[in-house]
């Protein structure tokens, strides 16, 4: 089964995280640790007025904090991040737009 993360920074500018075939993703429980951990490394801030952080704001708020250089440059921090990433949404593709601010499955 396919497992990627596509993040799309532009309509023509996007980096595809795809994992090797066979693939064990983390509990959803590990992958939102490692998310809020990052969320907080590169000082992020939350989405919302209310402050409430939900896991797809902590998807959107860490790659646009990243940027499109991280990802391209750094093929570790990009695993990590899709494997956190589909591992606490717990699905097999994830769609992250920054440009619209929303992630589709």
């Amino acid at each position: 089964m396919r497992q990627e993360v596509i993040v799309q920074f532009a309509p023509t500018r996007r980096i595809e995280l795809a994992l090797p075939a066979g693939t064990t993703l983390p509990a959803p429980d590990e992958g939102r640790r490692w998310l809020d951990e990052q969320f907080v490394a590169h000082d992020c801030e939350p989405l919302r007025a209310s402050g409430k952080v939900l896991i797809a704001d902590k998807v959107l708020a860490l790659a646009t904090a990243v940027g499109e250089r991280r990802f391209a440059e750094d093929a570790a921090f990009g695993q990590a991040f899709a494997l956190a990433t589909l591992g606490a949404l717990a699905r097999p593709v994830v769609r992250v737009d920054l440009a619209a601010g929303a992630l589709s499955y």
